[in-house]
């Protein structure tokens, strides 16, 4: 369904692979798309596929100017900006005891995503809001919500996220514009569009000591993964007219793994 006709999506780090599935689906749904980011192959592979809805621009995400500027350009030759998401991502130590991790280690993926997080929204917001609408989605993932060692600095950091969706979307509510963060698990197809957690997923299906294609049954409800298509399925319902009620909210894509925290008490699963 063309749920988007019409509507400027900007996605930061569109290169990336949960970026560029996304942008593929804002797309599909009739949007024109902004892609930004610092890989300038990666952004152009992405555009190539979407095609002439697309715009590739290269952007550091954490330099507030130039993220500034970029969304001013974009408003100016779109009339507006109708959808930002954020997915970018950083590096960051994971399966490392909490002795074994520096402070520095810790806390480097908690201010690099809240900084960027901040930094774009800052950036679109203002264009949002003299629209009186728009839409504001950030990205976490199940580290935030469950009890998995080894995960510190990342879980933090994505809790960190979580709650700026919150705050973000109380501050920006007045003006018609609203936020929302899509939590995923580890993705199944991630690692073949080019995202790192090929070594991660070897690693975990190791320790608990089953195969690769064996692990989801482990940690999920539904024993299997998220998909990179449902990810941006659901990004584009949350950008879209259905889901204007919904503002401040997480929207668990987890297949269930984040349904129980680490006492076992259930969750909501839209909350």
């Amino acid at each position: 369904m063309m749920v988007l006709t019409g509507r400027t999506a900007l996605v930061h780090g569109g290169g990336g692979a949960v970026g560029g599935a996304v942008a593929r689906a804002f797309a599909a749904a009739g949007a024109r798309v902004h892609l930004a980011g610092r890989s300038r192959a990666r952004l152009e592979a992405v555009a190539d596929e979407i095609g002439d809805a697309a715009v590739v621009a290269d952007v550091d995400a954490l330099d507030g100017r130039a993220v500034a500027d970029h969304a001013d350009a974009v408003a100016a030759a779109e009339g507006g900006i109708d959808i930002a998401l954020n997915a970018v991502s950083f590096p960051f130590v994971h399966d490392r005891a909490f002795a074994e991790v520096s402070v520095e280690e810790v806390l480097h993926p908690i201010e690099r995503h809240l900084r960027t997080n901040l930094v774009t929204a800052k950036a679109v917001a203002p264009h949002m809001a003299a629209r009186g609408a728009g839409t504001i989605l950030t990205l976490s993932a199940a580290a935030s919500r469950i009890g998995t060692p080894g995960s510190l600095g990342y879980g933090t950091a994505c809790a960190a996220i979580e709650t700026l969706t919150q705050r973000l979307a109380v501050e920006l509510g007045p003006s018609g514009v609203r936020v929302a963060c899509l939590r995923s698990h580890l993705i199944a197809d991630g690692p073949a569009h080019g995202s790192p957690t090929g070594e991660l997923f070897a690693r975990r299906a190791a320790a608990a000591g089953v195969d690769v294609a064996q692990l989801p049954a482990d940690v999920t409800l539904l024993g299997r993964l998220p998909t990179l298509a449902q990810v941006g399925a659901a990004a584009v319902f949350v950008a879209s007219d259905g889901a204007a009620a919904i503002t401040g909210a997480v929207l668990d894509l987890t297949c269930g793994s984040a349904v129980r925290t680490a006492t076992g008490s259930v969750v909501g699963v839209l909350d």
